[in-house]
């Protein structure tokens, strides 16, 4: 059929207005989604801004919103008359203990709990961050440096109570460093600098504790540097060294062996106390590798001194808590003895009480292989943690070792002092549970003489022998006493 010119006209208007309300409709549809998309782009820059300046763990401000917020502080005190502020500094002491015997998620769930718990500590209008790892920063506004006193103290007692995560019951401690605006630094880098210093004093008066900020800490923190930057090139310049310690069966002999004692050999600063580089070694992670050095060293010795004809000798070594929870520790104790055909009995590692009983199946696992393997396990500074007795005769030890503190105090009238009853249960309990035990840091008659009186296997302090080179040690026992 063919169409007349005016039913054309019809069908070409018709499709026209078809064709106009499907361009209306869909370009409706288009900015429809196109304002979708800006909303959702809108959103997601959001997201990304709110990211970028908070902790993704703990959702606190992280340290460039931090370093943000504080500058923008500085400045506006700055344009009119300051007001005081302190600038607080915290770690928590004890988290990569956690994290080691019971793993990163327990340790980054520890560390919601700690930001859960500040955060219910300290007022709203204080600013607190999250800076990296066990870091967090805080600025308070303050009238004067004791409202300062007052939250850090607050902090520390609130952080000290014990947490329990998944069953397990945690614990930690803080330590804080405290910075006054404007008497301590005007600016961001000299606030934190100080802060970070005072921090650094707090843990070394013993952790657990806050520290105001003084000149002198900037010494201290120069010199803790340049230590730092010396031990990282100490065990490739071969300054490490083991000194040797001789255990006497009680009173005064023989020698029953000796323990293992880590020195670092400076050559500017002499002989460096372990708890002043072992702490470093931890920060900077060469404990585990340092340590099997020293495992190896110790064997390596103790094989050439039973060659010498003393064979009955054993040798103890010290088991860091990284060393003792790193995959490779059996492995590494048997490829030592081997290396130097070191008879397995001839080695005693100490453990503290402390790491024996932190994840105590995963201890027993551990230990027993050792045990099997013929090696002596002696549990170091006991009586200074919280041991289960079920747990512990279930531990393959050999040995129960008492921490010196409980020595120290021991006097002529021993038998009537807290920390005598405390040694007499020690004791009691070792020969309950078919364990020698061994006192170390002897250094009075006093203390030998009622140490031998209870019945203690063995004796180990100054008032016998110090540590000392193992090129001396045979020289200095065969010298008339």
């Amino acid at each position: 059929m063919i169409l007349g010119s005016d039913n054309i006209i019809l069908v070409l208007s018709a499709l026209l207005v078809a064709f106009l309300v499907l361009f209306l409709v869909s370009d409706r549809q288009s900015r429809s989604r196109m304002g979708l998309t800006a909303r959702s782009l809108a959103k997601a820059k959001q997201e990304i801004d709110r990211l970028a300046q908070h902790d993704s763990l703990t959702q606190l401000p992280n340290r460039q919103m931090f370093n943000d917020l504080l500058d923008q502080t500085l400045a506006g005190e700055q344009r009119r008359r300051p007001e005081r502020f302190g600038l607080l500094v915290m770690d928590c002491d004890g988290l990569e203990a956690i994290n080691e015997a019971y793993g990163y998620a327990i340790g980054d769930q520890m560390l919601v709990e700690i930001a859960h718990r500040v955060r219910d500590i300290v007022p709203m209008q204080v600013v607190v961050a999250r800076t990296r790892g066990d870091e967090f920063i805080m600025m308070v506004g303050a009238d004067g440096v004791d409202d300062v006193f007052r939250l850090a103290s607050q902090l520390v007692s609130g952080l000290r109570q014990p947490f329990r995560l998944s069953g397990y019951p945690l614990q930690i401690t803080s330590s804080i460093g405290i910075a006054m605006y404007p008497e301590h630094g005007k600016t961001r880098d000299a606030l934190l600098t100080n802060a970070n210093a005072a921090l650094y004093h707090a843990k070394e008066q013993g952790r657990n504790t806050y520290s105001l900020f003084e000149e002198s800490m900037n010494a201290v923190v120069q010199e803790q540097t340049q230590l730092l930057a010396d031990l990282r090139q100490a065990f490739d310049r071969r300054e490490f060294t083991l000194y040797y310690q001789p255990k006497f069966d009680a009173p005064s002999g023989p020698v029953s062996g000796v323990e293992a004692l880590m020195r670092w050999v400076h050559p500017e600063l002499g002989v460096v106390p372990p708890d002043k580089f072992i702490p470093l070694m931890e920060k900077l992670g060469l404990v585990v590798s340092i340590g099997n050095w020293a495992l190896d060293e110790a064997c390596r010795q103790m094989a050439l001194w039973h060659r010498m004809g003393y064979a009955d000798w054993t040798v103890a070594v010290n088991i860091s808590a990284q060393q003792f929870n790193h995959a490779d520790l059996v492995h590494s104790v048997r490829e030592a003895l081997n290396r130097h055909a070191l008879p397995p009995q001839s080695l005693v590692l100490e453990i503290t009480e402390t790491t024996a009983m932190r994840d105590t199946q995963a201890s027993v696992r551990v230990l027993q292989q050792l045990d099997e393997m013929g090696v002596g396990i002696s549990i170091d500074d006991f009586g200074t943690g919280y041991s289960s007795l079920l747990y512990l005769k279930r531990l393959p030890a050999s040995e129960l070792k008492i921490d010196k503190g409980f020595i120290q105090d021991l006097n002529a009238d021993a038998q009537d002092s807290e920390d005598a009853a405390i040694v007499s249960a020690i004791i009691a309990l070792g020969r309950a549970l078919g364990l020698k035990v061994v006192a170390e840091g002897v250094e009075t008659p006093a203390q030998q003489e009622f140490l031998t009186r209870i019945g203690c296997n063995s004796l180990q302090g100054f008032l016998l022998a110090r540590p000392m080179p193992a090129d001396q040690l045979l020289e200095a026992l065969q010298a008339p006493a």
